[in-house]
């Protein structure tokens, strides 16, 4: 992908493929131009994805604390709806979705495409946080109830800072789907408001495939996930492997 990305258009259909060739960054500047606009396409990808993942976390992270230290009634069914949430495939509900929407006047607003990750993103951060919590010890909430300190002080100040590794691996994998996701932003964007995977799909027309400029809207696309990935590997494999050895 990369390397067809800087390839020219002839370099790329000649038979039999070059493996050393003068590359050229043409198709980066025809892509960020005026005719395909990806530039826009890739702020509206990470405004949607970044917004998301914080509220995501944000709503997610009391969410699993109560489900880890609170006893109440329906405690596991209300686990189980968070946890099928995630289990649900995204294409059994597009169409009512994208019908709902439509009566609502609410397609290319962005703010129904955050809300829709979110169905998928929480679940993620309640799933991953709710283990990290209930790894911590109990005794430190009675110790700090036994000094004066509230429930919410509680969480903020020593829950929250101790499970922070479940919170960044929650993190991570909320921002990757986000950042990646197509199906919803495909049906529930328009014009100037889609995102980077959307505009991608929209170089395709007739027999005219583009592959210079398809490639390098895929590398663009990829590589902010590949860097993010690599700077927060360390926390991503701790948060996963967390509870594997006690």
């Amino acid at each position: 992908m990369v390397s067809t990305s800087l390839k020219t258009t002839n370099q790329i259909v000649a038979k039999p493929p070059l493996l050393v060739f003068q590359g050229t960054l043409e198709h980066y500047r025809t892509i960020l131009g005026e005719q395909y606009q990806v530039g826009g396409s890739l702020v509206n990808s990470l405004i949607v994805a970044t917004s998301a993942t914080l509220l995501a976390v944000l709503l997610g992270t009391p969410a699993a604390y109560a489900l880890a230290r609170f006893d109440f009634r329906r405690k596991d069914d209300l686990w189980f709806w968070f946890i099928s949430n995630r289990f649900m495939s995204p294409v059994v509900i597009i169409l009512p979705v994208y019908l709902l929407a439509s009566q609502l006047r609410l397609i290319g607003n962005p703010a129904l495409l955050i809300a829709m990750y979110l169905t998928f993103s929480i679940p993620v951060v309640v799933w991953i946080c709710t283990d990290q919590f209930r790894s911590i010890p109990r005794e430190l909430d009675e110790a700090a109830m036994v000094d004066g300190a509230s429930p919410g002080f509680i969480f903020l100040r020593i829950a929250l800072p101790l499970a922070l590794p479940g919170v960044v691996v929650s993190s991570i994998l909320s921002f990757i789907f986000n950042w990646n996701e197509l199906l919803f932003a495909l049906f529930l964007t328009r014009g100037d408001g889609v995102t980077a995977p959307v505009r991608a799909t929209s170089f395709l027309s007739g027999y005219d495939v583009p592959w210079g400029a398809i490639m390098a809207t895929g590398t663009l696309i990829v590589l902010p996930v590949v860097i993010f990935s690599l700077l927060v590997s360390r926390h991503l494999v701790k948060g996963l492997t967390m509870g594997a050895i006690k």
